[in-house]
Parts: C-alpha cells; structure tokens; sequence
C-alpha cells in the first residue's frame, strides 16, 4: 500500500498466474507474480521470446484474465469488471499500442486516431480537433487524410501512438512495438514514446525482446520462465551504455 508521500500506483499485481490449457496441454506463463506502476513511469518489461512479458501486459491491460491473484487498476479491483464494461473501462482508461499497429486500412489516418474517441461517445467536433492535434505532435498530421493502407510501418505506428492517446488514457501499454520496424524508425518510435513521457507525463509500459530498445525504458522488469527476476531503475548513463 502507498504511503502519504509515495505515489499512488495507477496499476497493481498481487501475485499473479497465468496458466493456459488446451487439450493436455498446460503452459504456465506467469508464477506468483507481483508488480506496481506509478504514474508518470517509462517502463520496459523484457526477457526471452515465451517469457511472459505479453501474458503481462495483457493482464495488465485487462486483454487476458490471470488464473489466479490480484489486478488492481487506481485502486479497483478488476474481478468487479465484468462482460461489456471491461471493453468501455479499457476503452477509457488505457491507450494500446500493438506490434502490428492494427490501423482499420479503409479509413484514413484521422479517421484512425479519432475510433476510440467516437466508441466512447465523444463528440466529433472536439475529437476531430484533438485527433488533429495529436498527429501534429507525433509528426504524422501530413497524412491524416490518408488510408492506413498507404503508409509506412514507422507512420502507421505513428498513427497508433495518436490513437493510444486521444481519450487521456492513464498509462499507454504497448506490445512490442518495434516488433515489425527496421532500425531507423525503431529508434523513432522509442524517441517518440520517450518524449511523451518526458515532456507530457504519459506513463508508458513496453515489452520488448531487443536490448537495444529495452535501454529506453527508466525502470526494466525482466521476467524469466513467468517470474520477475530483476526490477530496477536505470540511470541516463546506464541508458546510453548500450547504444
């Protein structure tokens, strides 16, 4: 529990497992896990292919259901959220970015940005004017009446960092996002996702399999066959050590 002078953590893991069974298959992904982001972090969550991290970040972002323990999002206790209102809390609350940037190609770039906002009942007006300020700040507003379709990998990411934004989610959760980007816009992304956080105090929680991308995180969590087996802060020239 925080005390007077800690922050408040926007989301808390009380011994966490996560087990998978299919047929006779079972696959334990997470074991007794525990973990709590405040606001304003940069966080990376990172280890091996099959390590856990997605399973983690999808509880997180209420995308999967732990077996067992805890998941408590500012202060709520999510086993209360049930059926349709998990989609609208998540809608609400939280902003996503995925490997695959998961843009809808037949509408355009504004359009896009804009989903989320219309989903939760906002007014065009207001959204498109937010929307548009939005891709201004992550360099894509030349585009915005273009389709998905004809965009780089870099801008549809671009794109999907916009839309992770425009209901004022709490904490931005994204999944590999570099995943399916080569270098250069790798290190766009990051840089971009490392001034929201900065300059506009967005808390950010990233998975990623790449050291070089890890660096960027102020806090690295890496997990090990489902279990947390260092938590630490990193220092700026502990940062720059692995460029």
């Amino acid at each position: 529990m925080p005390t007077e002078s800690s922050p408040s953590p926007i989301i808390e893991i009380v011994n966490v497992t996560k087990i998978y069974e299919e047929y006779e298959s079972r696959v334990t992904a997470l074991k007794n896990v525990s973990l709590t982001i405040n606001s304003g972090e940069f966080v990376a969550i990172v280890g091996t292919s099959g390590c856990g991290k997605s399973t983690l970040l999808h509880c997180m972002g209420l995308l999967d259901r732990p077996t067992s323990g805890k998941i408590y999002i500012e202060g709520k206790d999510t086993e209360q959220i049930t059926g349709k209102e998990i989609a609208a809390f998540r809608g609400k609350r939280m902003g996503f970015v995925f490997q695959n940037y998961n843009l809808i190609p037949r509408l355009t770039v504004l359009e896009n940005t804009m989903l989320p906002g219309l989903i939760a009942g906002k007014g065009v007006g207001q959204l498109k004017e937010k929307a548009l300020k939005l891709l201004r700040e992550v360099g894509i507003s030349h585009r915005a009446h273009h389709k998905g379709v004809h965009l780089s990998g870099g801008e549809q990411q671009r794109v999907a960092i916009a839309r992770a934004l425009i209901n004022d989610p709490i904490i931005v959760l994204a999944d590999e996002p570099t995943g399916a980007l080569d270098s250069k816009s790798s290190t766009e992304i990051m840089e971009l996702l490392e001034n929201l956080n900065e300059n506009k105090g967005v808390t950010i929680v990233f998975v990623s399999h790449d050291v070089e991308i890890a660096r960027y995180g102020k806090r690295r969590v890496e997990l090990k066959d489902g279990r947390i087996v260092t938590d630490r802060k990193v220092e700026k020239k502990q940062q720059e050590k692995v460029e």
